[in-house]
């Protein structure tokens, strides 16, 4: 799995939990992160790199897009090209919406790439189209997250701003379309109020990783202890030390990944 840094340490999280006995690759692209204010065709050939890297270099079975704006841009291309199944993280994202709210006005809050694209608004659309969607832009989470702030009065002054159209479509649940942000949900929580319902795409995408590989035949030897490589291609220790405090224990050592170009 890859991302543009630590955001995608999320879905890492759940499939560790739900597949303990997988073995893991994760690829953190913190040289050249963040992916959001890029434009997509350049983070459509990130993704075409990484990806090709994680198969040929590692053998992955199975490749997940644990980026928002990565998925918007190169997912469809991934799935086509690749000798190995694809998953990204908006459709899943949008099924557990679907499941949240109660009144049928939802939010998506994103990077500017990501709701740029309309990759949100478009999956809605085909897989929900009664819902009634607002969709917000939040430059600024993914750098507070990557810097490891995610309860600091300036992000809170942050996510009262950019939250604004959020709050005023009165939302009963928010989809969090960056894989960063479940890191800043309690500033997020205290914004919105807790009667709102924040949704994370990380469980719904890792059981569909589940079914996947079930589908293919590839799961792994049941009862056997997953194996985790942790790759950045920025400052290393800094990943290694930001990450395992977002992750958790299994982040114990990470390798450095160079490209090109």
């Amino acid at each position: 799995m890859f991302d543009s840094g630590f955001g995608g340490l999320t879905v890492a999280r759940a499939l560790i939990d739900l597949l303990p006995e997988e073995d893991l690759v994760y690829l953190g692209d913190t040289g050249r992160y963040p992916y959001g204010p890029r434009p997509l065709e350049e983070v459509r050939r990130f993704a075409h790199q990484i990806g090709e890297h994680l198969v040929e270099q590692h053998d992955v079975k199975l490749l997940v897009v644990a980026c928002n704006t990565a998925t918007a841009a190169a997912l469809d291309e991934l799935a086509a090209e690749l000798a190995v199944p694809v998953v990204g993280v908006i459709e899943p994202g949008v099924a557990s919406l679907v499941l949240a709210t109660r009144s049928g006005r939802v939010g998506v809050i994103g990077t500017v790439g990501t709701i740029a694209s309309g990759a949100y608004q478009r999956a809605v659309a085909r897989l929900a189209p009664e819902l009634d969607l607002t969709c917000a832009a939040c430059p600024g989470f993914v750098e507070f997250v990557e810097r490891g702030e995610t309860r600091s009065d300036q992000v809170h002054v942050l996510a009262e701003r950019l939250l604004a159209p959020i709050v005023q479509a009165d939302v009963d649940a928010l989809l969090l379309g960056c894989t960063h942000y479940p890191f800043l949900a309690r500033t997020l929580a205290d914004v919105l109020g807790r009667e709102v319902v924040l949704v994370s795409s990380a469980d719904e995408t890792a059981f569909r990783v589940r079914s996947m590989l079930a589908e293919a035949v590839l799961p792994a030897s049941p009862g056997r202890a997953g194996r985790h490589r942790w790759l950045s291609s920025g400052d290393v220790e800094l990943f290694r030390t930001l990450g395992a405090r977002l992750l958790g224990p299994e982040l114990d050592v990470a390798g450095a990944v160079r490209w090109d170009g």
